[in-house]
């Protein structure tokens, strides 16, 4: 069964508890979700998921209990409900299905009875029913079919006794039987021996019962393989020891029996995973430990024998589903929500205010700073996209929008917006391109490159920009590469590298670096090793080891270690297990643990730790339950649960809990942000 499938610019893969995610485009309403909004990383669409097929903008999926459902586009009947009419979230075909495959605008279904049934767009045959008529509803083909194929306007069917059926346009000799003459009804093009196949825009690839890989049709960028680029009216061998395959528009993909996945065809858009835009036209070896392979029109999709699902190519709509709108030449892995760690960033908060990013990239902002009308209420912040992560300063923000350009915003006088100037912004400018993350300060700024740069400016007093000097920068300064994820605090500053190496450099008055010293450092120094994730408060530090126990040091007026005193640290000890994340702000701290529980501790004087009381918390306190990310400013915390909701407590003076009052919530209390 296929649990993972890509569309012309979107895609989809099976949960293993039969839950179908879906993102990228959504025009015409193809990822089944109840909007026109494209999604740059997984939405939920539907459960008891068993398989799914991808067309141009129309979807299908195959329940387990063999109902077949679809979505999207209809104009041809490609849904195959009898109505012509688009439906933005899934609508019941049939039953009784064992399999389905998808051409552009044209639907396949295979029953259990082994009939084959088709419907949709018939300009070229494609139905097979020996005419050029679109079908609103499913018409006979076939009876004995095994399995089924379909891409662009062919056809494709591997009966019972292994013979393989091809019909639809051929111009090219996609359907292998030595013309290019379109076929309305099937032909036969291999007797004997198939055992798989997979159609791509105009060509076509079988998997014989030996192992055996053969190709035909266009091959004008190498996607059939054989070493040329001479297009071929009939089957020529490719390869050997074959057990899976799959065809993108351009491009071919093969799983061997030892698990390694094969490309070759087009590679413009990094569809083949090699790391260049390099066409191929003989396979070369990919990734090793694949399970399952899918191919959108220029994009590309795994799972791996672990069960995580990898992507790489083309990503204009977000069809790879990283949350990001880049192309990427290489495999990366995609994470379903709640694991996304982009969902750790999507919300944040400051001194007097909170930030949150809204499942349609839109970032929006309450409560007030000293600059801010005090009538202000919830507003959109007008970046000029959509927003991908958010982290906010003392009285400065900044986001990362899908195109990974930095914007900035606010308080700017020591360069912390890093526009080279110390002027303030009420609206964001554009700092950098090719950001990965950013962190904030209370007066300088953090951010890591797409190529693990870490670049630093704004305050530098105790050399909390890392640069070995004490000047303020108006302007990013690289500071270290290989870097994956940072942490600023108000004068000191953590880098996590791609190893699990931390670093530490800054203010150093309460031990915050965890180098056993109080003495400032204005470079990098190494303190701990496999490290996951870091996060600061005011004068204190945290590290998430790969174990999953949490470490602190630094500053401890108010117990926001949780070691159980209040002493400060000046090395790195041990406070919790079992912790998936972390965050902290000036004197308490948050940590979410494996099992969604979220925990609180430090400085509770406006209810901050949402235990119901004021009273300080030198221990963790267990909070809430169902949380999937957590955010904490000066004096409020907030939280999103795996629902999707919004959860805030502590101060409210300025309204940063966004609860429509200004009253101090010691638990937490729902928040629904709601445009003006």
């Amino acid at each position: 069964m296929q649990r993972v499938a890509g569309g012309y610019g979107h895609g989809f893969t099976i949960a293993s508890d039969g839950g179908l995610w879906a993102w990228g485009a959504n025009e015409r309403g193809q990822l089944g979700d109840g909007t026109h909004t494209d999604r740059l990383t997984p939405v939920q669409v539907l459960t008891g998921g068993t398989a799914v097929a991808a067309g141009a903008l129309h979807t299908l999926a195959l329940k387990t209990d063999g109902s077949l459902w679809a979505w999207g586009v209809n104009r041809s009947g490609e849904l195959g409900d009898g109505t012509g009419v688009d439906r933005l979230t899934p609508v019941q075909v049939l039953t009784g299905v064992t399999a389905v495959a998808v051409g552009a605008h044209h639907t396949l279904a295979l029953k259990a009875d082994g009939r084959l049934w088709a419907w949709g767009a018939n300009e070229k045959g494609q139905l097979g029913d020996g005419t050029t008529t679109d079908r609103l509803a499913p018409v006979q083909v076939l009876t004995g079919v095994a399995a089924v194929a379909a891409s662009g306007w062919h056809s494709l069917a591997r009966k019972t006794d292994g013979s393989l059926w091809a019909w639809g346009i051929n111009e090219s000799g996609q359907l292998g039987d030595g013309t290019t003459t379109d076929r309305h009804a099937p032909v036969q093009v291999l007797a004997a021996g198939v055992a798989g196949v997979a159609a791509g825009a105009w060509h076509t690839l079988a998997l014989k019962t030996d192992g055996s890989l053969w190709a035909w049709g266009v091959n004008g960028f190498g996607q059939l393989g054989d070493g040329t680029t001479t297009d071929r009216l009939g089957p020529v061998q490719v390869t050997t020891e074959v057990a899976a395959l799959a065809a993108g528009l351009n491009h071919s993909l093969a799983i061997k029996t030892d698990g390694s996945l094969w490309a070759w065809g087009w590679n413009q858009h990094g569809e083949l995973g090699d790391g260049t835009t390099t066409d191929r036209a003989s396979p070369i070896l990919v990734r090793t430990g694949v399970a399952a392979v899918a191919a959108g029109a220029h994009h590309t999709l795994t799972i791996d024998t672990q069960g995580d699902l990898w992507a790489w190519g083309a990503n204009e709509k977000g069809q790879l589903g990283n949350g990001r709108t880049t192309a990427c030449l290489s495999p990366v892995r995609i994470l379903l929500p709640p694991d996304n760690p982009h969902d750790l960033q999507r919300i944040a908060a400051g001194e007097y205010r909170s930030l949150a990013i809204g499942t349609d990239g839109v970032l929006w902002v309450w409560g007030q700073n000293a600059d801010d009308p005090p009538e202000a209420g919830v507003r959109r912040v007008q970046i000029r996209g959509r927003a991908l992560a958010v982290a906010a300063g003392w009285r400065h923000g900044l986001a990362i929008q899908t195109d990974d350009s930095l914007w900035a915003w606010g308080w700017n006088r020591y360069g912390q917006l890093g526009d080279g100037t110390t002027t303030k912004r009420p609206s964001p400018v554009q700092v950098l391109d090719g950001v990965a993350v950013v962190a904030a300060g209370t007066y300088h700024t953090l951010a890591v490159t797409t190529d693990g740069r870490l670049l630093a400016w704004g305050n530098n007093w105790d050399g909390q920009l890392g640069d070995g000097t004490t000047t303020d920068r108006s302007s990013p300064v690289e500071v270290l590469s290989g870097v994956a994820a940072v942490a600023a605090g108000s004068g000191h500053s953590l880098a996590l590298k791609t190893d699990g190496s931390l670093w530490t450099w800054g203010w150093n008055k309460y031990g915050q670096l965890g180098d056993g010293s109080t003495t400032d450092q204005p470079t990098p120094g190494l303190i701990l090793t496999e490290v996951a994730a870091v996060a600061v408060g005011w004068g204190h530090s945290l590290a998430l080891k790969t174990d999953g126990s949490l470490w602190a040091w630094g500053h401890n007026a108010y117990g926001q270690l949780g070691d159980g005193t209040t002493t400060d640290r000046a090395s790195p000890v041990q406070v919790l297990t079992g912790v998936k994340a972390v965050t902290s702000a000036w004197y308490h701290t948050l940590a979410l643990k494996t099992d969604a529980t979220l925990w609180a501790w430090g400085d509770n004087e406006h209810g901050q730790l949402g235990d119901g009381t004021n009273t300080d918390r030198s221990i963790p306190t267990r909070v809430l339950s169902a949380v999937a990310a957590a955010a904490v400013g000066m004096n409020h915390s907030l939280a999103r649960k795996t629902d999707g909701s919004l959860w805030t407590w502590g101060r409210n003076l300025r309204r940063q809990l966004g609860d429509g009052t200004s009253s101090e919530r010691r638990s937490p209390v729902r928040v629904v942000v709601v445009a003006p």
